[in-house]
């Protein structure tokens, strides 16, 4: 195993296929957790990748060896497992690679209803004991009970968000063989809108296509499926299914920052004056029309752990990122796709107009899109970029953000993968061109 190389800022993940992460690793993860949390019981749930069920065994082996019960949830979303935390007041642990490649695994960990636990947050404390080797066995070892909890997980969807303002959209899903196929057609039981799946099969193998929904390549199949048929909004969800990215109905996908403009909207209209959260590589748009629509916007870095944290100090109703994780207050501020999807598709139904009218009320900026770029050495290529840096605003609340006002670009570290990352957004296509070749040029520079 390699903790030094898995433990992330606001989880765990690393290949399982070469050793990054193996049994041990999660058994003594599992020990420092339960420890951490000194709570009566952990609710667990998995993914279906192959190295799993290996890991969910050593996991509460650590968990129980400390004393701690295990609520054993099964094969299903990231979001159930924050929803059970949530509404049973018991902490969480995911085993999860979210949308990385069938080789990685990982774990995403939440303290009772479902605060987060990132490198603030305890996950520091917890990489610190499995470097140590350290684990507490105790005299009475915790016990392990299973539970189905998808009934009770959609039933609380639908305290969000009411059935019966979705009326008879026709939606395609792709389920990307992960974990949305657990509960998407329970949900689309409930509601008058048809469901036209894809890969809705959870199969850890990825057959089809990676569950990574951001790269565009892997919506080929689900654009194919929306241009040959007569669709109002195309879905797909990554392997953990706490992402949703969507099309609209000529399927054209839709923005991090135009889904996360419409919910707010929506949001603010139901909770005037409330709080917003976006991350710093949102458009400028999001703030804009937070305030419109009478909100007050918060910007902070990218991450589940601290989009959390900060709902939780502002009391925000919601948040959005830019790679698609929506957050709700009344799902104890966690992200949810599935949310997301109901709560777009209920406002589609009261708009009345096709998602192809509706976006262009918010998307007010050309973008580049997330582009990323591999550089030997990560502070020294954050450098040269603020070094050619000439008249603009600099911060650093997630890698280097440099804006001139009326153009900005973000250049930021992956917190999952050996990647840097670059976000530009400006007035016009050409302008957003002109600045990520000059972006590029400089990060090439002694590569």
């Amino acid at each position: 195993m390699n903790p030094h190389a898995v433990f992330k800022a606001y989880d765990i993940r690393g290949r399982s296929d070469i050793g990054e992460l193996d049994a041990d690793l999660y058994e003594l993860a599992g020990n420092a957790f339960a420890r951490l949390v000194d709570a009566p019981a952990i609710a667990v749930g998995r993914d279906c990748r192959s190295s799993s069920p290996e890991f969910f065994a050593a996991l509460t082996r650590g968990i129980a060896a400390a004393g701690t019960d295990v609520i054993d949830l099964g094969e299903v979303p990231t979001d159930l497992v924050y929803y059970y935390s949530g509404a049973n007041d018991v902490p969480g642990a995911m085993i999860t690679a979210s949308h990385n490649p069938a080789e990685y695994n990982g774990l995403k960990l939440c303290r009772a209803g479902a605060a987060p636990v990132g490198a603030e947050t305890g996950l520091v404390e917890i990489k610190e004991s499995v470097l140590a080797g350290r684990k507490m066995t105790s005299i009475l070892p915790g016990s392990t009970s299973s539970t189905d909890a998808v009934s009770d997980y959609v039933d609380h969807l639908f305290s969000v968000t009411e059935p019966a303002s979705i009326g008879p959209l026709r939606v395609a899903v792709d389920g990307g063989n992960g974990m949305a196929g657990v509960a998407v057609e329970d949900v689309f039981d409930r509601i008058e809108a048809s469901l036209d799946g894809l890969y809705l099969e959870p199969d850890g193998t990825f057959p089809n296509h990676p569950a990574d929904p951001l790269v565009p390549e892997n919506l080929a199949d689900l654009v194919q499926l929306v241009e040959t048929g007569v669709f109002d909004l195309g879905v797909a969800f990554d392997g953990d299914a706490d992402r949703a990215f969507f099309l609209d109905d000529t399927a054209t996908p839709l923005s991090g920052s135009t889904v996360t403009s419409l919910i707010a909207r929506r949001m603010l209209r139901d909770n005037p004056g409330a709080a917003v959260v976006h991350n710093l590589i949102t458009s400028h748009a999001v703030p804009e029309i937070i305030r419109e629509a009478g909100g007050m916007p918060v910007r902070t870095r990218v991450g589940h752990s601290y989009i959390k944290q900060i709902m939780a100090d502002t009391d925000a109703v919601f948040g959005g990122e830019h790679s698609g994780h929506y957050y709700f207050r009344d799902n104890f501020r966690a992200d949810s796709g599935m949310m997301a999807l109901l709560t777009l598709l209920s406002i589609l139904s009261e708009d009345g107009r096709p998602l192809s009218e509706l976006r262009q009320d918010v998307e007010r900026y050309a973008a580049s899109g997330e582009i990323n770029f591999e550089v030997a050495d990560v502070e020294v290529a954050l450098q040269r970029v603020e070094d050619s840096v000439y008249n603009a605003d600099i911060d650093h609340v997630d890698g280097l953000t440099v804006d001139y006002g009326d153009e900005w670009f973000n250049v930021r570290p992956s917190n999952t993968e050996p990647l840097l990352r670059l976000n530009v957004e400006a007035a016009t296509s050409e302008r957003v061109d002109v600045i990520v070749e000059g972006v590029r040029r400089t990060l090439e520079e002694n590569e």
